[in-house]
C-alpha cells in the first residue's frame, strides 16, 4: 500500500456567521488593507493515510470528514490529495 497525503479544508458555509473572520477583517482594514472584502476562518487537516489508489483514499477521508470531522449542518470542505 502506498501513503497518501491528504489535505481537508473546512469552512463555515456560506451565510453563517464568522466572528473570527469579521475580527480579522477590520484589523486588517484599520491597519490600511482597505481592499479586503471577506476573510473566512477555517480549518486545514493534512491526513497521512495508506491506500492503494487516489479514488480510494479520497473516499475514505470522504467518509472520515461526512461521519466525524466536519459538521454538514454548519460546514463545507473541501478535499485533495498532495502528489
Amino acid at each position: 500500500m502506498k501513503k497518501w497525503t491528504v489535505i481537508l479544508e473546512i469552512f463555515l458555509k456560506e451565510g453563517i456567521f464568522d466572528p473570527q473572520g469579521k475580527t480579522v477583517k477590520n484589523a486588517l482594514h484599520n491597519l490600511g488593507f482597505g481592499e479586503v472584502e471577506d476573510v473566512r476562518i477555517g480549518k486545514v487537516l493534512k491526513i497521512e493515510i495508506l491506500g492503494e489508489n487516489k479514488e480510494e483514499v479520497l473516499d475514505r477521508v470522504r467518509k472520515m470528514s461526512e461521519i466525524f470531522l466536519v459538521n454538514p449542518v454548519t460546514e463545507d470542505f473541501s478535499i485533495r490529495v498532495e502528489e
